[in-house]
């Protein structure tokens, strides 16, 4: 999808979901409520009431953060791969307790308060740390915060379990969040 000045912001999430916090990020839009905006607003209304931002340099950021996201993303295959190279890989589930309790990758690590702590206080900076949700949609979020806190090797699991579940352990039960 083409993002344009007068595109909602419905759609430039749907084109670009990390544009909210590439936003927030450069601009300190969307992060909070005094700076939030509305799904249907245009691209070009969320600009003008932040200091009238030029759109297009707006856009361009936007396209940046995108392609940046993209290649932290792993696919399950790739993910097999690195595994039977480098024993030293860290795989990090942020879904629920319940989501865990269900259904997990081997070997993963459930992201808990406790976990944090160990891993900001003990795990190693330089391995890689493979991060995965359900669908893939929260990974980045939490990969940004950990790149923040100086991991050097954070990737994403595109599609999170459920493409692990299509793609490489067929026989994993699968399931569907329900939202509110």
């Amino acid at each position: 999808m083409n993002i344009t000045a007068v595109s909602s912001m419905a759609d430039v999430l749907g084109a670009y979901p990390g544009a909210q916090r590439a936003l927030f990020k450069r601009y300190h839009i969307g992060g909070c409520s005094s700076c939030a905006f509305k799904l249907e607003e245009t691209l070009a209304e969320v600009c003008a009431r932040n200091g009238n931002l030029n759109v297009a340099e707006v856009i361009t950021g936007l396209r940046t953060a995108h392609e940046e996201d993209e290649q932290m993303m792993i696919s399950p295959r790739e993910l097999v791969e690195l595994r039977d190279k480098d024993s030293s890989l860290k795989l990090l589930d942020i879904r629920t307790h319940e989501e865990w309790e269900a259904v997990r990758i081997e070997d993963a690590t459930r992201m808990s308060q406790e976990t944090m702590k160990d891993i900001l206080g003990h795990w190693p900076r330089e391995s890689l740390l493979v991060i995965y949700d359900h669908a893939g949609k929260s990974a980045l979020d939490a990969a940004a915060f950990f790149m923040g806190h100086s991991f050097k090797n954070v990737r994403c699991l595109r599609g999170g379990i459920d493409a692990w579940a299509r793609e490489v352990d067929t026989k994993m039960p699968r399931y569907r969040l329900e939202h509110s």
